[in-house]
């Protein structure tokens, strides 16, 4: 989709203001390590190699524990499932996904080492934040809402529960929860599929499903997801509650009957 055709969206999508200073603390603290590393008393004066700290960069953007705010652009990462994060992670490292820092960040890591940090955050759930409160029509609510839990079968778009689950909670082991991510995220994201600039394992499901919906729709699912109130208490479910409408390459056949890989 062309930027332009976004225009026609009622809400602004994020121009990634903190971009440059999320670059900016991430050079520096490059710098410091590096310094750290040439200095005689390296050995002494370097951070200790723990796990919470190589997962500074991560928290930066997405809070602590992965729990990221209701209003920004950034996603709750904490309780996702642990395949799910991790496929993102494998996405950003080989050129699926694109967003400078965390292409940066994961070019050269392991897959052992991406495996550690999808596991520490999906083992998270700090409470959500509170939802966003924005001036919508309540009919643009009520688009959205009908989209999420009933779809559109005239456009053979299947509601986002079908895949999310009931309670858009997530379901292990790779489909994420929808609940707490920021509006602004959600436009970004379905956006970014529907041109393609995202994708995931073949066959990829949400490209699919993203490039039958209008930009009306999109602000619509977004500005009902986001002004939702999670439940604290809840978490991925184990299984898909019916067979996914769709093949998904990200998500292993076990997840649903009508899932493969």
């Amino acid at each position: 989709m062309k930027q332009e055709e976004y225009r026609a969206v009622p809400f602004a999508v994020p121009q990634r203001a903190s971009l440059g200073r999320w670059i900016a603390v991430l050079c520096l603290a490059l710098n410091v390590t590096t310094a750290l590393a040439q200095s005689p008393a390296a050995d002494s004066a370097a951070p200790p190699d723990t796990l919470q700290q190589r997962l500074l960069a991560c928290t930066g953007c997405h809070g602590n524990e992965g729990r990221a705010a209701s209003d920004g652009f950034y996603p709750r990462i904490a309780g996702k499932p642990e395949g799910y994060l991790y496929n993102q992670l494998i996405n950003f490292r080989e050129g699926r996904r694109h967003f400078q820092p965390m292409s940066y960040m994961v070019d050269y890591q392991s897959d052992d080492y991406l495996k550690e940090m999808a596991q520490y955050f999906s083992s998270q759930h700090p409470p959500f934040a509170a939802p966003q409160k924005f001036d919508v029509p309540q009919s643009t609510l009520d688009q959205g809402q009908e989209l999420v839990k009933s779809g559109d079968p005239s456009k053979k778009i299947p509601a986002c529960s079908a895949c999310h689950g009931e309670a858009l909670a997530g379901v292990n082991p790779a489909i994420p929860g929808l609940l707490g991510l920021p509006r602004d995220y959600i436009i970004d994201q379905l956006g970014s599929w529907k041109s393609g600039a995202r994708r995931a394992a073949a066959p990829d499901c949400m490209g699919q499903i993203a490039g039958r919906l209008t930009a009306q729709q999109i602000g619509a699912i977004a500005a009902w997801i986001g002004s939702q109130t999670a439940d604290n208490q809840a978490r991925p479910a184990d299984h898909a509650a019916q067979p996914l409408p769709l093949d998904c390459g990200g998500v292993p056949a076990s997840a649903g009957s009508g899932a493969g890989r």
